[in-house]
């Protein structure tokens, strides 16, 4: 090898190394500035090395016009789904940011997906989260005692994930994907509620569960029962019938936790025509947590 390309590889790796470290810090291990920045709607990036290469990737923070400064809003983390992007949030759950419900997170995944493996994207999206969340403790006015996530599709699996691998988040809310079977084993976690949302009529991802879009999938009850019991939720639950969709509630889980599970009958890979309160009834579900 000649000095040249000696050279060229030293820099790379001095250059990962760099990022490496970042990446393998956790927010936990992060300290906290001295003066916080002002809370606003903004985008921010975040440098992330994906297969040897450096990757700005965006980030909304999306908040109330007018911030009450004495107030410490909960964050409320959501994902798109694979080939979407993260503006489609900001109309989405812009009554509730608005309003000051909550402080909209809202990432860009790496080639407009999330990496559960098979995904066009490699890049590390554990790490990614961490990394986001050490920036949003440089502002002020951010409870970090009330995190919480939602994703739809390929980010319900990122949701998933995130709960699985990180102690994050109080509550999460995947809709239209059930937990992939990889997902399941070996796994421990920490408690956290879990409000899954499942079309019966879903072709993209089936209710049933089985092969699909490159993962294979628990069945939607059988993830909820997973979740259930991992967190040694009681063996009964409660059947709410909410016209022709049917909710299940598993109560009395570990650290006060509680799983839900809401199929929708005639729900497709979108729900929202079957539902389009589902917004407010995960909210409330988030706010007890």
């Amino acid at each position: 090898m000649n000095l040249k390309n000696k050279l060229n590889l030293g820099v790379l790796f001095f250059i990962i190394s760099l990022y490496g470290c970042e990446n393998d810090s956790t927010p936990s291990d992060a300290i906290e500035p001295a003066v916080k920045l002002a809370l606003t709607t903004k985008t921010f990036t975040i440098s992330q090395i994906i297969s040897a290469v450096v990757v700005e990737r965006e980030v909304i923070i999306q908040t109330p016009n007018i911030i009450n400064s004495t107030k410490n809003y909960p964050l409320v983390f959501a994902f798109h789904g694979n080939g979407g992007n993260n503006k489609s949030w900001i109309n989405s759950l812009k009554s509730f940011t608005d309003r000051g419900d909550f402080v909209g997170i809202y990432p860009q995944g790496y080639l407009n997906s999330w990496n559960l493996g098979v995904e066009k994207s490699k890049a590390d999206d554990l790490a990614f989260v961490n990394l986001i969340i050490t920036e949003l403790r440089k502002y002020q006015n951010l409870n970090f005692d009330k995190m919480y996530a939602l994703g739809t599709s390929n980010g319900a699996a990122m949701t998933n994930e995130l709960a699985l691998k990180t102690t994050h988040f109080k509550a999460i809310a995947p809709i239209v994907s059930q937990l992939l079977q990889k997902q399941t084993t070996n796994a421990t976690t920490n408690p956290v509620s879990v409000y899954q949302v499942n079309g019966a009529l879903d072709p993209t991802i089936p209710i049933s569960g089985g092969n699909a879009v490159g993962h294979v999938f628990l069945s939607a009850e059988g993830s909820a029962v997973w979740w259930a019991t991992q967190f040694k939720c009681a063996t009964s639950f409660e059947t709410e019938t909410i016209g022709l969709n049917t909710l299940k509630i598993y109560k009395n889980c570990d650290s006060s936790k509680e799983v839900r599970y809401y199929r929708l009958e005639n729900g497709t890979h979108n729900i929202f025509p079957e539902d389009p309160l589902i917004y407010n009834k995960i909210w409330e579900f988030f706010n007890r947590f």
